[in-house]
């Protein structure tokens, strides 16, 4: 059976987007995201699930430390909207909870049931291990915030279901292997491609790096910066864009950009998730 890993326990939303991304493959916990990389590289699973951004919480820095160093490529992305429900023993109602248990995140979007039933919130360090906390003390005034999915592992009951102050709460993923092929040319139009590349802390060298895609017409989804380590002269960027190296604007945009960075790397070229 194929093996997919992500990071967290059984039930975290990481793992609901791997059997959402990849129906009937065995999902691999790890305790981390280097574990997940790990596990691909050595052959323990075929694919990792990397949490790289969400549309509350923003970016996930570690993915620019990470992958290029990890030696491997990006084939694919999903988009995984974020549920959260009220969860806690069968049977309980919610005037017997005192205290609600999640990550500290989580917490910070579910304000509002917190004080419409003026619990107390305790962070923990992931929503699905929170339940499953719950799940071990059985007690009756503890509950959590987590997935569904998490409910139904730890044999809990779901009390409330979209329990978010933000309905548009959606964490994106790059999925990674060991191996990756490029999708084909023709279909630039469907597919992304992420580049990481380093350019001077000088006026007007960020600008000059990214030109080329502004008059190519190639939209940029996504623009991260980050500190080389150690050093404060150069600073690193991550970008995904709509169209594939091998395209003969995105070529000229990818040209243009070596002549201004001290550094080039692409981690993936993939198809467009269909949530876009």
């Amino acid at each position: 059976m194929s093996v997919i890993a992500f990071q967290g326990v059984a039930g975290a939303y990481s793992d609901l987007a791997c059997r959402q991304a990849r129906p009937g493959w065995e999902t691999l916990p790890c305790t981390s995201f280097p574990d997940v990389i790990q596990a691909v590289q050595e052959g323990r699973a075929d694919l990792g699930m990397l949490a790289c951004e969400n549309s509350l919480a923003g970016r996930v820095p570690e993915v620019h430390a990470l992958l290029p160093e990890a030696g491997l490529s990006i084939i694919g992305e999903h988009f995984q909207r974020v549920e959260h429900c009220l969860i806690a023993l069968p049977g309980v109602e919610e005037g017997e909870i005192r205290r609600i248990h999640t990550h500290p995140v989580a917490i910070g979007q579910v304000r509002k049931l917190i004080a419409a039933l003026n619990v107390q919130a305790v962070p923990a360090f992931d929503t699905a291990g929170a339940v499953k906390l719950v799940a071990e003390w059985q007690s009756r005034e503890d509950a959590a915030i987590a997935s569904e999915l998490a409910a139904q592992l730890y044999g809990l009951t779901v009390l409330r279901k979209n329990v978010e102050d933000a309905a548009h709460n959606t964490t994106r993923f790059y999925l990674v292997a060991r191996q990756g092929g490029w999708p084909a040319v023709e279909k630039c139009a469907d597919t992304m491609t992420t580049v990481l590349f380093r350019v001077k802390n000088s006026p007007g060298a960020l600008y000059a790096a990214l030109r080329g895609f502004a008059e190519a017409g190639i939209n940029l989804t996504r623009l991260e910066s980050y500190m080389e380590v150690g050093s404060f002269n150069a600073t690193g960027f991550l970008v995904d864009f709509e169209g594939h190296p091998e395209e003969a604007r995105s070529q000229a945009a990818l040209d243009n950009m070596k002549a201004y960075a001290d550094q080039q790397m692409v981690l993936g070229v993939y198809g467009k998730s269909p949530a876009r």
